[in-house]
């Protein structure tokens, strides 16, 4: 077989992100405290495993080389964000509140037409995107098909909105 005749099959997902942070706790404080990610097992001060619906992990986090370590430049290569897919646009518009009333800090909110999307930075300065996507006939999309994304002002009093009911 040819590379260029290798296309990933389609029913392949992403597992997992493992992050190295500097302070299991303070980490742990913001993805299972803040976010509400369960701990499905934690090995004593130096690693933690966190799931969301009791899968093994969805997130891992470890200090094994980044024990009391500085962020990472922001313009090095490294990793730019994690995404994480809520369920619905409510579930979404639930942690928006969530953070917002935590009074952490957000680094933007955006309207990418497939999906709507929170920022924000963990404790070690990794970035955290927290989306939902809208239905996929929904999608914008050009004249020729192409998914037609783009990058517009979140409507946060819309969002909350979904909360009223």
């Amino acid at each position: 077989m040819r590379e260029e005749d290798y296309t990933i099959p389609s029913q392949t997902k992403i597992g997992h992100v493992h992050l190295k942070v500097s302070d299991l706790d303070r980490a742990l404080d913001f993805y299972n405290g803040l976010l509400g990610f369960e701990i499905t097992q934690k090995l004593g001060d130096q690693a933690a495993f966190l799931s969301a619906g009791g899968y093994h992990h969805h997130i891992g986090l470890n200090t094994w080389q980044s024990k009391g370590a500085s962020p990472a430049p922001n313009y090095a290569p490294g990793l730019f964000h994690t995404a994480i897919v809520y369920p619905s646009r409510k579930a979404l518009a639930e942690i928006f509140l969530k953070i917002r009333e935590a009074k952490y800090r957000f680094t933007g909110a955006a309207d990418h037409g497939v999906s709507e999307a929170l920022y924000l930075d963990d404790p070690d300065g990794n970035g955290v995107e927290l989306y939902w996507d809208r239905p996929k006939e929904q999608w914008p999309t050009t004249a020729d098909g192409e998914i037609d994304m783009y990058t517009r002002p979140l409507d946060l009093e819309s969002l909350l909105s979904e909360l009223e009911d």
